[in-house]
């Protein structure tokens, strides 16, 4: 199978990419570890996060640029902002390969979990020949790396949830396994259980919680990270044992609940904490806790930029070896996240027991529906607003003073009506998903949703995207 068909990334689907490529249901990480789990006191994993949004910037001229990744953009104008950066960071996308290698040669025992957005995957196959992903083959296919590291999925353009059209959530979750089967393979694809969201977002209204939860299970998808802020118990009140797994509850109008495992990224400054290595530190000052009866092991868990920061570029790799040389099998230990909560089940402690929590604010949006119908929850939300005008249901990210909705009309709308657009073409009727004009359209259409359009909101990156969105309805 080709990552790269026509010119185009290998990102379509059908029906049965769906069912084979929706994650294998035994344990992947448990009986390949080497952990001592009964002799654990407490546990940490960290995540990296890595991401260069696609753009129209191969070539002067915006409507015929070619696509490309923005980490090539800064290698060909080093001399704008900090561009004089793109040569370290493709070293931070392809080190944890050799780190982890050389530490496993060692007779050390890293772990670490890794989150690759699918425009940087297709952008390191268009740089110096895919040199850097074949390099990281060596850990996402090769059996004697299976118990050090895990791969998370995320959406293929790092669509924040919020702001991608329901129908486009599934879309871009299927859209990043297919592209990783394609370029590591169908059983590397199997064994992503753990989702990883873009800016850690989780959607507030219930009704497009619901719709993802639902997506990710249909997906394959065994657990989610979420941010601890952007979660409550269900009687509205704070995450009080962020250390131990939880239970996402998504409900929507109708009163149907899809839930998923979640691990708690605690508080903090994020790309810092990683860099520093403090999850494996706080690890340390806990203990066992009470869950369904049984005592186990917390499990701390930090997610961060891979490569942004000084502190990433510079002070990671050291503090990384540095810990790596201290953790063994037992005592203090680190996991990845299936790992851990594999361990947990064959403790015994099953997902049903894990403590029920929802997204912020939800509590609020409970206590005005006394009927579940459509349009419950819109109803509720709008009393919601008539009483208090600050009500907010669009910030629920790391980026917390983003709101991801509020102020990106003029991205916001050419993204939706590009998304209608290509639904009213294609959905109900059948479709060649391995045709050149549908692979084109469907590509546009995921790349219109990258975050970074939103995140910066003006100027260039707005002309990006309403460029990817003008080729999109042409491509329809």
């Amino acid at each position: 199978m080709s990552d790269v068909i026509e010119g185009l990334p290998n990102i379509t689907f059908d029906e049965k990419d769906i069912q084979k490529l929706s994650g294998l249901k035994s344990p992947q990480y448990a009986p390949l570890s080497n952990i001592k789990f009964n002799r654990v006191s407490a546990s940490f994993g960290i995540a990296l996060h890595m991401h260069q949004p696609t753009i129209p910037a191969g070539g002067g001229d915006l409507m015929t640029a070619g696509l490309i990744s923005n980490l090539q953009h800064m290698m060909e104008n080093p001399h704008i902002g900090d561009n004089h950066n793109a040569s370290v960071f493709m070293q931070c996308y392809s080190r944890m390969s050799d780190i982890v290698r050389e530490l496993v040669d060692q007779g050390r025992n890293p772990r670490v979990m890794l989150d690759y957005s699918g425009n940087l995957l297709w952008g390191l196959r268009q740089m110096e020949g895919g040199r850097v992903l074949e390099n990281l083959k060596h850990i996402a296919s090769e059996k004697k790396y299976h118990r050090y590291v895990e791969w998370l999925g995320t959406t293929w353009s790092h669509a924040v949830v919020s702001s991608t059209p329901v129908p486009d959530i599934k879309l871009q979750i299927m859209a990043w396994r297919k592209h990783f089967a394609a370029i590591f393979g169908e059983e590397a694809a199997g064994r992503v259980k753990g989702f990883s969201p873009p800016e850690m977002h989780l959607p507030i209204h219930p009704d497009v919680c619901y719709e993802y939860v639902k997506a990710l299970k249909e997906c394959g998808y065994e657990w989610l990270m979420v941010q601890e802020h952007t979660v409550e118990n269900l009687d509205g009140s704070g995450i009080r044992r962020p250390h131990v797994p939880h239970r996402l509850v998504a409900k929507n109008s109708l009163g149907e609940t899809a839930e998923i495992t979640a691990l708690i990224k605690t508080k903090g400054s994020d790309t810092k904490l990683v860099a520093q290595m403090q999850p494996c530190y706080e690890a340390k000052s806990t203990g066992k806790q009470e869950v369904a009866g049984r005592e186990i092991p917390p499990f701390v868990c930090q997610i961060g930029d891979g490569e942004n920061g000084g502190v990433m570029m510079n002070e990671f790799p050291p503090a990384y070896r540095v810990a790596f040389a201290e953790i063994g099998t037992e005592g203090n230990v680190a996991m990845n996240g299936s790992e851990y909560l594999e361990f947990l089940k064959q403790s015994g402690v099953q997902e049903a027991s894990f403590i029920p929590l929802q997204p912020i604010s939800q509590h609020r949006i409970w206590k005005e529906i006394h009927r579940f119908a459509p349009g419950a929850c819109d109803e509720a939300i709008k009393k919601i607003h008539d009483k208090d005008a600050g009500f907010n249901l669009d910030k629920g990210s790391w980026t917390n003073d983003k709101n991801w909705v509020k102020g990106y009309e003029d991205v916001l709308d050419p993204i939706n009506k590009l998304s209608a657009a290509f639904h009213q073409k294609f959905d109900g009727k059948k479709v060649d998903v391995k045709s050149h004009s549908y692979r084109e359209a469907f590509l546009y259409l995921l790349l219109s949703q990258t975050s970074c359009f939103r995140y910066w909101g003006q100027g260039i990156w707005t002309d990006y995207a309403r460029e990817l969105c003008r080729r999109g309805m042409q491509a329809l």
